[in-house]
């Protein structure tokens, strides 16, 4: 995993996009994203996975392949991933193959871009902005954990700036609105 402030450019969304402003493991914390390294074997992997899914009351996950030839309108979804969302619940991945970019809102209202690949497992909070997308290789393969049914609900900016747990996000980083 690497995070650094995204530079903004015009360039294709699935380049590096470094502005060369790092942002350290505890400025994303302070924004509630949690990250995790599994490095281990299958089995110790899925170990910590059955771990965290009891702490965190996980009952439902899927694999996600994210590729032109693996996922039907891989072009259409790609936009929506992209496009500037928040989520009602925690959005959790383990990154199992590939590598993309998970970009969130600081406290500024910047653009972070985390770096996620294999062994990577990333909690990102209910209620902050963010957007996805691979990087030039155009593949990834992630594991997703649910609280409830399997679901990916996106509310859009800015439809998403009155939404209770958009609200509720930035008071606990301590951004008034």
């Amino acid at each position: 995993m690497r995070s650094y402030l995204y530079d903004n450019s015009d360039a294709d969304q699935r380049e590096l996009h470094d502005s060369g402003i790092s942002v350290s493991l505890e400025k994303l914390q302070e924004l509630g994203i949690e990250y995790r390294q599994l490095s281990g074997n299958a089995t110790d992997n899925m170990a910590a996975i059955e771990k965290l899914c009891q702490e965190r009351s996980y009952k439902n996950r899927d694999e996600i392949n994210i590729s032109p030839s693996l996922l039907p309108g891989y072009e259409e979804k790609i936009k929506i991933f992209f496009t500037e969302h928040i989520h009602e619940d925690e959005e959790i991945r383990f990154i199992l193959e590939g590598v993309g970019f998970f970009d969130v809102r600081d406290k500024e209202d910047r653009w972070v871009r985390i770096l996620v690949e294999q062994g990577d497992l990333l909690i990102v909070p209910a209620g902050i902005y963010h957007r996805f997308t691979l990087d030039t290789t155009n593949y990834i393969k992630a594991m997703r954990l649910f609280k409830e049914d399997p679901k990916w609900t996106p509310i859009n900016r800015p439809e998403a700036d009155k939404n209770q747990h958009h609200l509720e996000h930035l008071r606990s980083i301590g951004v008034s609105n």
